[in-house]
């Protein structure tokens, strides 16, 4: 398994340049990024290049069309994951992710059929690429009434979603976080395949009632409560060999420096690999 990071929960990390060289700097093999704003001014080889030179991989892409509104919406957005889907192939980044809301406006049937045609559609065109798509259950208590009429938030009915899409490159962003509001064990991850998990977000609960954890109340990998070490192993048992990139949302800017909040992460990450045994 690859050690990641993204953005997210870590401030000024700078431009993109400078987020690559100081995962880089800290011994982290992968990092999610806006890959056109890579490329941009240095063009495929010039970026790839730069991800070489630093021992990098891209981790995944966000899914760049609008599939929970309209079907005009939706459309617009297509043309723009073609020619992300092909940079993405041509940088080796082999994944794409969407989040999944556990609630929503709209009736929840019919969202969920208009949602599971776009989804089969968009799977369709990443895989055209060679590019697998996954997606993300949200476990938080507080957003599971936030909108009108409750959806799905476990990841059995997301993997019955997943089922029904039907495309074989479509599979799970699977993050502890929700697994951790779920209420999920590590046998629910050891009953896995290794070909059921796209992506893996990494991350940390406060000590509260996991009724009050929230969706930005998180804390670095391996800070908090969550059994982290027993997800991983749970997570090597099924196979997986992917990326588990670090994601932690906030409600506040950190006030530490991003090069401080990298090396905690790197500490961290280096016990928690040793712990479950995993190399890297």
């Amino acid at each position: 398994m690859l050690k990641g990071l993204t953005r997210a929960g870590l401030g000024n990390v700078g431009d993109i340049e400078q987020f690559i060289a100081l995962a880089s700097c800290h011994g982290f093999q992968s990092v999610d990024i806006d890959l056109a704003g890579l490329a941009e001014g240095r063009g495929v080889e010039g970026a790839a290049e730069l991800l070489r030179s630093h021992g990098i991989v891209p981790g995944a892409i966000g899914l760049p069309v609008q599939w929970r509104t309209t079907d005009d919406e939706f459309r617009k957005g297509l043309p723009v994951l073609l020619k992300n889907a092909d940079l993405a192939r041509q940088l080796g980044c082999t994944a794409c992710t969407t989040y999944i809301l556990p609630s929503t406006d709209e009736p929840a049937a019919a969202f969920m059929a208009s949602a599971i045609r776009r989804l089969r559609l968009c799977a369709q065109m990443l895989g055209a690429y060679g590019i697998r798509l996954g997606l993300e259950f949200v476990g938080p208590h507080h957003l599971r009434t936030r909108w009108k009429h409750p959806f799905i938030w476990t990841m059995a009915d997301t993997l019955d979603m997943i089922e029904a899409i039907g495309e074989p490159n479509v599979g799970l962003l699977l993050d502890c976080y929700h697994w951790y509001t779920n209420g999920l064990g590590t046998g629910d991850i050891a009953k896995l395949r290794a070909d059921q998990i796209v992506h893996v977000h990494l991350n940390d609960a406060p000590a509260v009632p996991v009724e009050e954890a929230l969706d930005n109340g998180r804390l670095i990998t391996g800070e908090g409560v969550i059994d982290l070490t027993g997800f991983l192993k749970a997570l090597k048992q099924t196979g997986y060999a992917g990326v588990l990139a670090q994601e932690v949302l906030t409600q506040q800017p950190p006030q530490e420096p991003a090069e401080e909040l990298v090396r905690r992460t790197a500490v961290q990450y280096d016990r928690l690999f040793a712990e479950a045994g995993i190399g890297g």
